[in-house]
């Protein structure tokens, strides 16, 4: 039976499922042992021909996959199954071709590259709906440069701040995770081919067979070749038990969900009734209740904030995996293929649904300017304090300003009760929170200049 994503609707029927299938897998393990069959044959240990059928055969996508997973506990993994299958498919075709199907190669060599395959697929997708983030992010921070709302820490209003400012921040995260992707796809994910034990034996024997001896270049030649032909990145050395590929995407994706969901957190908290700063745009069957008819949830957010929440968890199994003991591994590497495709599902579906959320959110800047009043001018209480400092001292100056405070009266007359240092007009003037916004302007055009220099 299918995972249809039931019990994780935030990838459910999203592009990553279909990258990150079952058949995507099966497709990326045909498609490493095609990829090993043509550069066996560039380096002159294949024919050409036998490598053509190969990769026709594999490129099929005709395979029983029920069948295959179900032999694949004979064996604890799928591509012994895979290459019996894919043999017998070759030999009806080709018998003499059969015979160089995963020619020199171990079950994990395939699986790897499958594995990082798989990966690259799921990731160039992802970034394409992070720059779909990002743009509209452009826009939220270059429209909404001089919005102001409050700036609110530990829970409370702090100082006064601009929704520019808020979301060229979630720019800046969000571009951040998107060059981290960059280097991952282009720097990371190499192609596996180790043999038995890491130590090429068996390529390099069945070479010296064909060749009589064999070329001094010939393991470096053919590292180079395979990841020509597959699209990856050249190992320096096999790692069958150097699990740094894996690590290294289960911790991008944990940024990625980390990172979307702080927009997502930051949304369902403007979201809430009684703040009414944002909303996320409505559509039927869009944040309803099964019960409440008049609510309307912020349902995006919370899907990416599922998310979120799950991926470090199973990153942090993906770290334990590591510890990979011998050679090849009993365990451990088996163990990083389930939470392995749940981080790219979880992240790739928190990324097209931050593409929704974020392109369709609507901005209450009326309602963000009534909450800078709630507290009647104690939002600015720090630049009260600041220019009473040189007339009364600074412990002096916070004092007053807490007394007048405390009173939950207009803080400009409750402050002119307190000290006549400065005269009402001022302190008026200076409760302004539209006059108190520090360089919020000139920290939104960094960021937005960083995006057209970067």
């Amino acid at each position: 039976m299918r995972d249809t994503g039931l019990l994780s609707p935030v990838r459910a029927t999203t592009p990553v499922e279909a990258l990150t299938s079952d058949e995507a897998w099966l497709r990326a393990m045909c498609a490493a042992e095609a990829g090993l069959a043509r550069a066996q044959a560039r380096v002159g240990t294949v024919p050409a021909a036998a490598a053509q059928v190969i990769t026709e055969v594999a490129a099929d996508g005709s395979l029983d996959i029920a069948a295959i997973a179900a032999r694949s506990r004979g064996a604890a993994n799928p591509v012994v199954a895979v290459v019996e299958e894919l043999t017998a498919r070759v030999a009806a075709v080709d018998p003499v071709a059969a015979e160089y199907v995963h020619r020199g190669s171990t079950s994990q060599d395939v699986l790897d590259t499958a594995c990082c395959l798989v990966i690259t697929q799921a990731v160039v997708h992802i970034r394409q709906d992070l720059a779909k983030v990002c743009a509209a992010l452009e826009d939220l921070a270059d429209e909404h440069r001089q919005t102001v709302m409050a700036g609110r820490t530990l829970t409370q209003h702090a100082v006064p701040t601009t929704f520019g400012l808020k979301a060229a921040g979630w720019l800046h995260l969000t571009r951040t995770v998107d060059v981290r992707a960059r280097h991952l796809t282009q720097r990371g994910l190499p192609v596996q081919i180790g043999g038995a034990a890491g130590t090429m034996a068996a390529y390099l024997e069945h070479a010296r067979m064909h060749f009589g001896r064999l070329p001094a270049d010939y393991a470096a030649s053919l590292i180079t070749a395979y990841a020509d032909e597959t699209g990856l990145a050249e190992p320096v050395v096999p790692w069958h038990v150097l699990r740094t590929p894996i690590v290294d995407t289960a911790g991008w994706c944990a940024l990625l969900t980390g990172a979307l969901g702080k927009i997502a957190v930051d949304v369902q908290s403007l979201c809430r009734t009684e703040i009414g700063e944002l909303s996320e745009q409505t559509a039927a069957g869009k944040g309803v209740s099964s019960a409440m008819p008049q609510k309307q949830n912020p349902s995006l957010a919370t899907l990416i904030r599922s998310a979120a929440l799950q991926v470090p968890g199973l990153a942090s199994s993906l770290a334990h995996c590591m510890l990979a003991e011998d050679e090849r591994p009993g365990g451990t590497w088996h163990a990083e293929w389930q939470p392995l495709r749940e981080c790219l599902r979880l992240a790739g579906g928190a990324a097209h649904t931050a593409v929704e959320l974020v392109t369709g959110l609507r901005v209450h800047a009326e309602r963000m300017r009534a909450n800078l009043e709630i507290t009647r001018g104690a939002i600015v209480a720090e630049r009260l304090s600041a220019q009473l400092t040189p007339h009364l001292g600074k412990t002096a100056a916070m004092r007053a300003v807490a007394m007048a405070a405390g009173r939950g009266e207009d803080l400009a007359e409750a402050l002119a009760q307190e000290t006549d240092v400065l005269d009402a007009a001022t302190l008026k003037s200076l409760c302004d929170p539209t006059d108190y916004l520090g360089a919020a302007d000139e920290l939104v055009q960094r960021v937005l200049h960083a995006g057209s220099t970067g």
